[in-house]
């Protein structure tokens, strides 16, 4: 009876660390498009400061390139690198959160096959085969 209670929580575990592990590489993923983007519009915003002020500039829509005024190109620039950093702020956040949960999932799963050696060997010959 309880052998069944320690498999099931064992699964229950197994699982919450598969979704935990997930969730962790997608937002690791987002920090990284975020990091990409950021970078992109620092590297814009440095180009467009070198020219003058009454330089044509286009901003690109698809395949399309638009007359813009430099300073509103400026502006769109600086907007999107602060969107990058705020938004890399709260991954940041999120990935701290989802990297204790992991730690605490870890530490529940150690603890169980701890308490249940027989659970552990089932498990590593399971493993094994």
């Amino acid at each position: 009876m309880a052998d069944e209670a320690n498999k099931t929580a064992f699964v229950e575990i197994q699982g919450r660390m598969i979704e935990t592990t997930a969730k962790l590489k997608q937002v690791q993923n987002q920090m990284r498009n975020k990091e990409s983007e950021k970078k992109r519009a620092y590297l814009t915003l440095e180009e467009l400061r070198q020219l003058a002020d009454d330089t044509n500039t286009y901003k690109s829509i698809g395949r399309t390139f638009v007359l813009e005024p430099k300073p509103f190109l400026m502006s769109e620039q600086e907007k999107k690198l602060a969107d990058s950093e705020t938004a890399i702020a709260s991954l940041q956040t999120s990935k701290e959160y989802l990297e204790k949960q992991l730690s605490e999932v870890e530490t529940n799963l150690r603890e169980l096959l701890q308490q249940d050696p027989g659970l552990a060997r089932q498990i590593m010959s399971m493993a094994v085969v």
